[in-house]
């Protein structure tokens, strides 16, 4: 797979990554967990090049980074670039912004400094290559937090440290305390919204991007076609654009992606990544899956060549009917 920067000084990373939260939490939990099918998928995905692997302390909360440090374990390690968050915490009963199922903010600096050495035990590692601030705290100011995270990388707990979901004027604010390696955010076809500001200003910065749901949660892959496909303990029941009108309107949205798609002799996940890596050199998509026929599709995205006129097609897809959260 070809490569790319993780940020300005980063180390060399597959332009497609691999993104770890469903192994273990928010999708399909009715189903019977598979430790073992996720190990080996992450295994699989260093093997076909996509060495960003992400997780976090809140998805569980903590078996995600305990599954992934198992997966790392006995050599691997050094074949990832290992990326977790700090910031969001498990509140059951609570979805404030409902972002993350459960969960609210906390960017205390001492919380954050103390946060680090159980991602570091559960991942099995002595530092992180990319630790990022999941969600900035309202209640506290981000160079607060910004600055206990600048600690972590000089105690050499963390090689670089990164933003997700935050503002033009957030990076900025944290760039005076500590450079900014990368922002995570949704990016996909039907959720465009980092477009506007903040990744052509990560773009200018060489500021690395790092798409979450890049498939817009599984639909734009055509897995869903009414709501009833969801499985029945799952995060998406819960979203705005899988209630079943919003679903059956952007169902629009899969059917151009599928005409492109059919056009080149790939499949709609493939384009729908193509498209999100076209955005810029440092956009470093990072799907989800715990299924390997999953992962090689995804890998494959890295070799779909999108004309301009695919890109003008894609581009005049409808908005998409409900809001995220």
């Amino acid at each position: 797979m070809r490569t790319t920067k993780l940020g300005n000084d980063g180390p060399e990373v597959g332009v497609i990554g691999l993104g770890c939260m469903g192994m273990t939490h928010a999708y399909d939990m009715a189903a019977t967990r598979d430790d073992a099918t996720s190990i080996a998928v992450i295994h699989q995905a260093l093997d076909l090049g996509m060495t960003l692997i992400d997780t976090a302390d809140v998805y569980g909360p903590h078996d995600n980074e305990e599954l992934v440090g198992r997966a790392l374990s006995g050599g691997h390690r050094e074949r990832a670039v290992l990326a977790t968050k700090v910031g969001l915490v498990t509140a059951l009963g609570s979805t404030p912004g409902g972002s993350s199922p459960g969960s609210v903010r906390n960017g205390r600096p001492a919380y954050v400094r103390e946060s680090i050495d159980g991602s570091l035990r559960r991942l099995r590692t002595d530092h992180v290559d990319l630790y990022q601030l999941h969600r900035v705290d309202p209640e506290v100011p981000i160079e607060e937090t910004w600055g206990a995270m600048a600690e972590i990388v000089a105690a050499g707990k963390a090689r670089r440290i990164g933003l997700s979901e935050v503002t033009v004027d957030e990076i900025k604010r944290a760039e005076a305390v500590h450079p900014v390696s990368s922002v995570q955010s949704e990016l996909s076809l039907w959720t465009r919204d980092p477009l506007e500001s903040v990744l052509p200003y990560c773009v200018e910065q060489g500021i690395a991007f790092l798409p979450f749901s890049p498939l817009g949660r599984g639909f734009l892959a055509g897995r869903f076609a009414s709501f009833d496909d969801l499985p029945e303990d799952d995060f998406r029941r819960r979203l705005p654009r899988f209630q079943q009108e919003a679903l059956e309107s952007n169902l629009a949205i899969v059917a151009l992606v599928r005409e492109v798609a059919d056009r080149l002799g790939v499949t709609a996940a493939q384009v729908a990544l193509a498209w999100v890596l076209a955005q810029g050199p440092r956009v470093i998509p990072i799907p989800g899956t715990k299924t390997p026929k999953y992962l090689h599709d995804n890998a494959g995205a890295a070799a779909v060549t999108l004309s301009a006129a695919d890109l003008d097609s894609l581009n005049d897809v409808p908005a998409p009917t409900g809001t995220r959260y």
